[in-house]
């Protein structure tokens, strides 16, 4: 089976999330365009989140390209995993802006966000954390 293009996983990633925040109650908006700094707004009880969506799709992967000055401490991320078989749901890793910073192994030319360090009960699904008081 041929790969998406880039561009579609992106895309794929951030429309995932957006129907899983929509499931749970989330008035959502998804920005368009490249290299944006924000991906979705989203809002639930008066409280508003900015959310940055990272996407994969591969079978066997090490994780999600990121560079560590990039990251906002002030934004969610939501790291997915499409899964190279279209059958498969995608894999949802939420964390706040500052878990990602510590996640992220920064290299001369390139940060990563392992996806060993995620796969776990503390970042899978883990909708719940998307509450103001996680950010400060």
């Amino acid at each position: 089976m041929a790969e998406i293009s880039r561009n579609s996983t992106g895309l794929s990633g951030e429309y995932f999330v957006a129907a899983e925040l929509l499931r749970r109650g989330f008035s959502v908006g998804i920005t368009m365009g490249n290299a944006k700094a924000i991906d979705i707004l989203a809002e639930k009880d008066d409280q508003q989140f900015v959310i940055q969506v990272k996407s994969i799709y591969k079978k066997k992967n090490i994780g999600w390209p990121l560079m560590k000055d990039k990251i906002n401490l002030n934004h969610y991320y939501i790291f997915v995993n499409l899964n190279a078989d279209v059958m498969s749901l995608p894999d949802f890793f939420i964390c706040t802006g500052k878990e990602a910073f510590e996640k992220c192994k920064q290299y001369k030319t390139r940060g990563i966000v392992d996806l060993s360090t995620l796969n776990n009960g503390n970042f899978t699904n883990r909708w719940d954390k998307l509450k103001i008081d996680n950010l400060q």
